[in-house]
């Protein structure tokens, strides 16, 4: 055999040998099953389809390599015990709204909504480059989770009411549903804040053990026929000026993943998070109408008497929650700081180009 002939087949033999060890990562990588629990009813519009959406997508962009098995609240456990029942790693994954959980840590509401903060374009800003996401794992790692953001609703509505509300002396005795700090700053008025999950809210508005609810926004309200019971709809709502939802994750389990697992799954949160404000601002406004025009619905707003007295409860919420401790301390003054960079820029930016192009176009 010729010395050409040896090295065309010694270097055939290696490409083949190279190839086998290219390829075989690939053919062995790990499968993932993943218990995935939420606060949300099934198919509920919006926060329960885009819980689902993301457990879909998921286990698509690894063509069923990573298996999501999805459970809606009170299918596994109930919607309160979601938190829970990730950090014991009796699940590996929840979907939620973390100021439900304000109770163990005053922190974490701040990655849900606070009263006066952030908009969904500034949260963002915050939890990609002011730091947030930083923060959100110092505090979630202290339960055991790994915590990202998936989906958000934008600006919420104040509520439904029974009643006008005139001034900040009508919240006295009121009860209502306002989960989160939002739920502290009415009881600074005299109200009684109830924290309820999304599927028992209509049947206590309907029964009367609530005065009162905020939910979400028009698409959702419609849904929820919150109508039936009370006709007045406040806006705009000062407790969640941007309902930013996550997904806890077991955090023994996530490190226990592959960079690259890590990865699709960031990017399947980072997803859903742009989708579903997508979905909310598309289908808000025509709910709105419908609400008005076939439900009788009477849309008010809160009078700034009604506004400052908000911001003054508030300002005493804040000082209390900053009490807590240093980890609370921390987030507040790190969310404080890139609302007031970011606000400034959005003043000057987004809310002048609005207030024009509605200005010149009568809207």
């Amino acid at each position: 055999m010729k010395r050409r002939d040896v090295l065309k087949g010694g270097v055939a033999a290696a490409l083949a040998t190279g190839a086998t060890a290219v390829s075989a990562p690939a053919i062995a990588a790990k499968r993932v099953e993943i218990t995935m629990v939420s606060t949300w009813p099934r198919d509920f519009p919006g926060l329960g389809t885009g819980a689902q959406r993301f457990a879909e997508r998921l286990t698509a962009m690894t063509d069923g390599r990573i298996k999501v098995n999805y459970f809606a609240a009170g299918e596994r456990v109930k919607a309160f015990d979601s938190f829970d029942e990730v950090a014991s790693g009796n699940a590996q994954m929840y979907h939620g709204a973390d100021y439900y959980w304000k109770g163990k840590h005053p922190g974490l509401a701040y990655f849900t909504a606070v009263p006066f903060g952030m908009t969904y374009t500034e949260i963002n800003a915050w939890m990609q480059f002011g730091g947030g996401q930083e923060l959100y794992d110092e505090l979630t790692a202290d339960f055991g989770l790994k915590s990202l953001p998936c989906g958000n609703t934008g600006v919420q509505m104040g509520g439904w009411f029974r009643k006008e509300m005139r001034s900040a002396s009508d919240f006295k005795g009121l009860k209502m549903r306002m989960p989160g700090l939002g739920g502290d700053v009415i009881a600074k008025l005299g109200a009684s804040p109830v924290s309820l999950p999304g599927g028992q809210i209509y049947e206590n508005l309907v029964s009367g053990a609530i005065d009162a609810t905020e939910w979400v926004g028009p698409w959702n309200d419609s849904f929820m026929k919150f109508y039936e019971a009370a006709k007045f709809y406040y806006y705009p709502g000062m407790h969640e000026p941007a309902a930013q939802l996550s997904i806890g994750i077991n955090k023994k389990f996530w490190d226990g993943l592959s960079k690259s697992d890590q990865m699709i799954i960031t990017a399947a949160s980072e997803m859903e998070n742009s989708i579903m404000m997508s979905e909310y601002n598309a289908k808000n406004g025509a709910s709105l109408a419908s609400l008005i025009s076939d439900q009788g619905v009477k849309l008010k707003s809160f009078s700034d008497d009604i506004y400052d007295s908000f911001g003054d409860a508030a300002a005493e919420v804040f000082e209390e929650v900053q009490q807590h401790s240093a980890m609370a301390k921390k987030i507040h003054q790190s969310f404080l700081k890139s609302r007031n960079e970011v606000g400034a820029w959005a003043k000057i930016s987004d809310q002048a180009y609005v207030a024009q192009r509605n200005r010149v176009l009568g809207l």
